[in-house]
């Protein structure tokens, strides 16, 4: 879009887009990921599940 001289909103809307796409993402895997912990009872699941829950 930069290289095709695109306005620069445009430009911002769709890197605003990939963001949110990107956010949306990584909560789908994380929450994906935290549920399947919390159906396993080990405590190693466990302390993996407060780590990844910093990047929520």
């Amino acid at each position: 879009m930069i290289e095709d001289g695109r306005p620069c909103l445009d430009v911002a809307q769709q890197l605003q887009a990939v963001e949110s796409a990107i956010r949306n993402a990584k909560q789908a895997l994380i929450h994906d990921h935290m549920d399947h912990c919390l159906d396993a009872d080990d405590s190693q699941d466990r302390t993996e599940l407060k780590a990844i829950s910093r990047y929520l």
